[in-house]
């Protein structure tokens, strides 16, 4: 694959830029995951581990560290540890969700059990800080010990404001923030601060990664209600069928009369759903505005992500992250 080849997506070509590295980082990963007194764990893991998905974020540790001229082996063990603080919430968020299905797979609670998802979601968690501990960082300890307890904040607050129908855009930046971004920013603000960078290198990767972060999950709160599920791996409405409130139908709700407000009431909050009421709530969606406002503030992140690698030197792994801030939104289109 050339990287210079137009048609590659940005995540491809990042992953050919970074092969070796990510190598290194799932032999770390395979290793780590292994349990000697409980095979349950590496099952349980391997499953969710190996079921295709895009390793976004432990790349996106090593694009960083790379980027600012690092060249010792403490980034693989970052990226290792993102990629498990990722696996554990997943297991823990499916359970949450009862979720049935994760990237085309039956997910771990349906295989196994909701305890087993718990207690190998909690076993990651642990392995993630030996791994941090390794690195002998302290400052990277803090960083990514803060991101793993925003994290848990995000998915607490959600329970509590995700079928609330005063949940303002506030809150749900919040949440935002606290599920996707603030992994997304750890990510990357490791790598600059394992290669020793100044503040400012640091604060423009942390920036970056949260802006970024930011725009994933609105755009893939978009698809849920205008995305090809071919692609997108979800179904149209399934966040609609969950009443999840996202940030196109926040949107829709401040802008509904008596008789809108009385329908997301009886759907979202009271969960009171018919046939027919996704395609109304399409309808609504659209009668605001509201899919062509909710793209807008994704591009208008996408557009911060971008400005924030400004402040690092010009190089290939550079303009790949400003090619994925790009890609991010462009499925929008």
């Amino acid at each position: 694959m050339s990287l210079d080849d137009a048609t590659v997506k940005p995540h491809d070509r990042l992953a050919a830029a970074l092969a070796e590295d990510m190598m290194a980082v799932n032999e770390l990963i395979r290793l780590r995951m292994a349990s000697e007194h409980a095979p349950r764990i590496p099952e349980v893991t391997a499953h969710l581990v190996e079921a295709g998905g895009k390793r976004l974020r432990p790349m996106l540790t090593l694009a960083a560290a790379r980027m600012c001229g690092y060249d010792g082996p403490y980034h693989v063990h970052l990226a290792a540890t993102v990629e498990f603080i990722h696996t554990a919430t997943l297991l823990h968020d499916d359970v949450v969700d009862e979720s049935a299905q994760r990237r085309g797979r039956p997910t771990a609670n349906l295989l196994w059990d909701n305890k087993s998802s718990v207690l190998v979601g909690d076993y990651l968690f642990a392995r993630s800080f030996q791994l941090m501990v390794e690195t002998g960082s302290i400052r990277v300890l803090d960083i990514l010990a803060n991101a793993s307890a925003t994290i848990a904040e995000g998915e607490v607050l959600q329970l509590s404001a995700a079928q609330d129908l005063r949940t303002g855009e506030d809150t749900y930046l919040k949440i935002v923030r606290g599920k996707t971004a603030a992994l997304f920013s750890a990510a990357t603000e490791v790598g600059g601060v394992i290669a020793g960078q100044p503040d400012e290198i640091v604060r423009a990767l942390f920036d970056y990664g949260d802006a970024l972060g930011i725009a994933f999950q609105i755009a893939d709160d978009l698809l849920d209600y205008q995305g090809n599920s071919g692609t997108t791996g979800k179904n149209i409405g399934d966040d609609f069928r969950e009443r999840k409130l996202t940030l196109p139908v926040i949107k829709a709700v401040a802008a509904a009369d008596a008789e809108e407000r009385a329908f997301w009431l009886r759907t979202i909050e009271k969960g009171k759903q018919e046939d027919g009421d996704l395609d109304h709530a399409i309808a609504l969606l659209n009668k605001h505005d509201t899919l062509r406002a909710t793209r807008d503030d994704a591009n208008a992140w996408a557009a911060k992500a971008k400005d924030a690698l400004g402040a690092l030197p010009r190089s290939d792994l550079r303009d790949m992250l400003i090619d994925l801030a790009d890609y991010v939104v462009a499925r929008l289109a």
